[in-house]
Parts: C-alpha cells; structure tokens; sequence
C-alpha cells in the first residue's frame, strides 16, 4: 500500500491506495504555510491513520530539482528551499517521494487516464495558469531543474491574433519575463485578454459561460486564445511527439475548447493525423492523488 497526497497552497488532501485506481480518502486538512513542524504534524497524523508503516508518495504545487532534491514553491514558504523527501523522510521514518503537481497529473492520465496505452503523453494545464508535464513510458520526465514541460514559460507568446488579426500587448508574467504564454493562456490569460479586446472585466467562467450560449464578444476572445496557445502548444508537440495532449484544470472540462484547440494544433504541427490529439482530461477527480499514487507504484515497489 502507498500513502498518498496532494498538497497546495490551501489545503493537504490524502488518502490510501492499495493500486492507482483504488483510492481510499483519508481527509483533507488546511496546508500549513509557515511553521514546519505543523507541516510535517499534518502528514504524519493522516499518514499514521491510514497505515504506521507505508511509504509516502506526494503530489504537490512547487519544481523539486531532481539533482538536488530541492523544492522551490512560493506559496508554502516553510518548505520553499528544502530538500523536502529527505526532510519529511527523516521526519516521519518513512520513505517519501515528491513530484511537481502537473507532472503527477500528466503521470495519472497516462497511467489511468486518456494516455493509457500510450508511449509518450505531454499533460497539459490550462487552469489558472499554463503548465505541464512528460511522460514516456510510464515514467514522468523532469529535465534539468525540474522544468521539463513548463510551455507556459518563455517569451513566445504572438503579439498579432485572431482573424481578422489584433495586435496583442506583451504582458508581463509572473516568472519575471515578459510575453509569456501563462500571460495569454487558460484563466488568468482568458480574463486578461478579454479585457483588452472589449473593456470588460469578467471572470472566465463568465466568459465561457457567454461564449456557450453565443455572445459574439466572448466567441472573438476564445477565438484569439486559441490561436494564441495553439502555436506554442504545436510547437511542444513537434518537439517531444506526444501520442496524445490530455489537458486538465478548469478548461479542461469545456470540451468545446479543447475541441477547438485540437483542431488549431493539428493545422500548425508536421505529423497529419484525422483523430483528436489534444483531448480532455478523463480523470478530473483527483488526479494529483491518483499521480501520487502511480509515482508511488512505479517508483518505490520498483
């Protein structure tokens, strides 16, 4: 059996797997953010509750460099800077493995998901902000750092759009650059450019909610994201040659959008194929968990 969690900013959720696909819930607890010691207190406490002895497998928001086994994440500061396996490890006597949160859900739907059978799956995130992950034949790829996947990252977003084309400012990101895809792409980037485009604020769910029923206002926004993320997306795509593009977070569960996506990046990639290649995602109740849990399956009983 493995114990396994997916950890964010807000909250620890965990549970018991016997394999990925059997899933136990065992609680969800808020995510201590500044104090250690209650940090590893939560996971003890629900890790003992499901079994004294098991070993752990942790889904959670932050890069691990895989060199060094350093975290980096932001929003839990008392574990930004720590070699977090190893400390938790120690901690708890157990043995802990730790993987970035995108990674862990591009790993769960290659292994239970829409991947399944697949040699190499790229995961894809358009949720609140744009990120990914790799996995080639069952394992999660991490590249140097641990960055490997992040295509929301990178100076490449167009500054021209749509049809007919709009010029698009080059908006700065959060990592420091600027004209980033995470800047125009899933959530953040809808409401950012919708703002541009027509002088509102609007949450995304909002705007999508305008597009589905036919507001020609919201149809031009969704129209210029598309072509905005369908190029870097294509370019992903010929670069790691994915058997199938699963995307998760919140647009993942519009199939329309992901539709459209599919189409636009089938146009702009070298390999011709008349099947869906970017897809929703199949497993969008608890994929971190079911990640963790794969992770753990393939890496500790290996």
């Amino acid at each position: 059996m493995i114990v396994c969690f997916d950890i964010g900013g807000s909250g620890i959720k965990g549970a018991s797997a016997h394999s990925p696909s059997a899933l136990t819930p065992i609680g969800r607890v808020p995510t201590p953010l500044d104090d250690f010691p209650a940090f590893v207190a939560a996971i003890r406490a629900m890790a003992d509750a499901a079994d004294p002895r098991a070993p752990i497998a942790i889904s959670i928001t932050g890069i691990v460099d895989p060199a060094t086994g350093i975290i980096t994440v932001a929003n839990i500061p008392c574990i930004d800077g720590r070699r977090l396996a190893d400390d938790l490890g120690a901690q708890l006597g157990r043995q802990v493995l730790v993987a970035n949160d995108a990674d862990c859900f591009a790993l769960a739907e290659a292994m239970e998901g829409a991947g399944r059978g697949k040699r190499i799956v790229f995961g894809a995130i358009l949720g609140t902000g744009v990120g990914g992950g790799i996995v080639i034949d069952g394992r999660i790829i991490t590249g140097a750092g641990g960055f490997a996947g992040e295509w929301g990252h990178g100076p490449v977003a167009a500054t021209s759009a749509g049809n007919p084309p709009v010029a698009i400012p080059r908006f700065r990101c959060g990592c420091g650059q600027v004209g980033c895809v995470d800047t125009i792409g899933a959530a953040r980037g809808m409401e950012r450019l919708h703002k541009h485009l027509h002088g509102l604020d609007l949450p995304s769910t909002a705007i999508v909610e305008a597009w589905l029923a036919g507001d020609d206002k919201a149809a031009r926004t969704i129209e210029v994201q598309i072509d905005l993320l369908a190029g870097p997306l294509a370019l992903v795509v010929n670069i790691v040659g994915p058997d199938i593009v699963p995307v998760g977070g919140g647009l993942g569960k519009v199939p329309q959008f992901i539709a459209l996506l599919d189409q636009a990046v089938r146009r702009r990639i070298l390999r011709k194929l008349d099947t869906p290649l970017v897809v929703p995602t199949q497993l969008s109740l608890e994929p971190g968990l079911i990640g963790a849990a794969s992770l753990g399956f393939s890496e500790i009983t290996a």
